[in-house]
């Protein structure tokens, strides 16, 4: 099961469901869910899909709302990204399509 760090922010995209997909550099974790922390708060969702490839291949002018619901193009979308993982250089990063979140 997958736990992942996340800003307050993206927590909160994630907590109102305006987040559906979360985009991590790196090959996919193992585990059929997602579990999101934001200081003491956690969110858990099944995945649903996975998809690996380059940051372009990842985030599509299909999906990029999903990944960051305040962008208002393709390439700001793809950009927050940039800056959080502070890379240009198209390594492999991992799509995670998420359902519903699960309640306790």
């Amino acid at each position: 099961m997958p736990l992942f760090m996340a800003k307050k922010e993206v927590f909160e995209w994630l907590k109102s469901g305006a987040k559906t997909i979360d985009v991590r550099r790196g090959t996919p974790r193992k585990g059929g869910t997602a579990v999101f922390q934001s200081g003491a708060c956690c969110l858990e969702f099944p995945i649903i899909n996975r998809e690996v490839g380059t940051l372009e291949e990842v985030i599509t002018p299909e999906n990029f709302r999903f990944v960051i619901p305040t962008a208002r193009t393709l390439e700001e979308a793809r950009g927050y990204l940039r800056r959080i993982y502070l890379s240009n250089d198209g390594g492999a990063y991992t799509a995670y399509h998420l359902g519903h979140p699960k309640t306790a």
